[in-house]
């Protein structure tokens, strides 16, 4: 089932760079002047809205203040997630968190030109279930 998040931009072509940026692609097929459909991965698509044609979707008027979510990308290593947050920060993003760093997953924090915040995780398996087979809990639990 893909999922595709919706996000309304100031600047459409400042966000296509700025997502370009971080090495995903542009799916020709759904973009034109209003939107632009970036690709995460297979099933995983990110549609960066101009403002006024976002609000044809919806009644209440669009967040301007505060967090209204936090996306995250689970990547597969520590050095893949300072890898896309330092192109992040190079092409326009800014830093909303220090790296977190809890042994067993690590993770690092942006917001987007328009202020959308994203995460980028990475988690080790192995190193969380002997975390908490030392806890003497479950993981998730």
């Amino acid at each position: 089932m893909p999922i595709y998040v919706n996000l309304p931009v100031a600047d459409l072509d400042a966000s296509k760079a700025f997502y370009e940026g971080l090495g995903f692609s542009i799916n020709p097929q759904f973009t034109d002047e209003n939107a632009a459909a970036v690709v995460i991965e297979e099933g995983i698509t990110v549609m960066l809205l101009r403002r006024d044609f976002f609000t044809t979707f919806t009644k209440r008027p669009i967040a301007t203040d505060g967090v209204e979510v936090i996306t995250s990308i689970e990547v597969d290593s520590r050095e893949k997630a300072d890898e896309l947050a330092e192109k992040a920060f190079a092409t326009g993003g800014a830093e909303t968190m220090e790296p977190q760093d809890m042994g067993w997953m690590y993770s690092r924090a942006f917001a987007d030109p328009d202020g959308h915040h994203w995460e980028l995780m990475y988690a080790d398996e192995a190193a969380m279930a002997e975390a908490f087979a030392a806890e003497g809990t479950a993981a998730g639990s």
